[in-house]
């Protein structure tokens, strides 16, 4: 069994943390409702996806951000490959809709990608990715 968590990029906290902040003072000037809205969101965001917590285990590769209402289960009976792959900048953070599949990420550019049988793929950020590669094609191997 393999489990890993990596938190938020500073780049990231930083940046909602200044929004949170003007959101805050938004909610205390004549913006009440628009600043409480916005701060209440942000925070929200924040409690959410603060970290990303990545499973293995012999039949499955469970992803999983913050405290777990935002996750993936994905049968390693149903991926064809798994390889190593480097994210364009602009992908992101968070939770996106990347051509061809999904990317789960939380900091960094390093991910691992899941190809499944339909041709779909997933793609999940590491800041790890040679290990958590190895373990998921051990797990493939064991179960073939």
């Amino acid at each position: 069994m393999y489990k890993h968590t990596q938190i938020l990029g500073w780049q990231i906290l930083i940046s909602v943390t200044i929004g949170i902040i003007a959101t805050a003072w938004m909610a205390v000037t004549d913006w009440r409702i628009a600043g409480m809205a916005a701060c209440l969101f942000l925070v929200a965001a924040l409690v959410l996806f603060f970290s990303l917590t990545v499973r293995v285990d012999r039949y499955a590769v469970i992803v999983a951000f913050g405290p777990g209402l935002v996750h993936k289960r994905i049968p390693l009976a149903q991926v064809r490959a798994c390889r190593t792959v480097r994210n364009k900048w602009y992908y992101g953070w968070g939770l996106r809709i990347i051509p061809g599949g999904l990317l789960y990420n939380v900091a960094g550019l390093d991910a691992v990608e899941l190809e499944m049988n339909n041709g779909h793929r997933y793609r999940i950020g590491t800041n790890e990715p040679d290990r958590l590669k190895q373990i998921i094609a051990q797990n493939i191997a064991a179960g073939e």
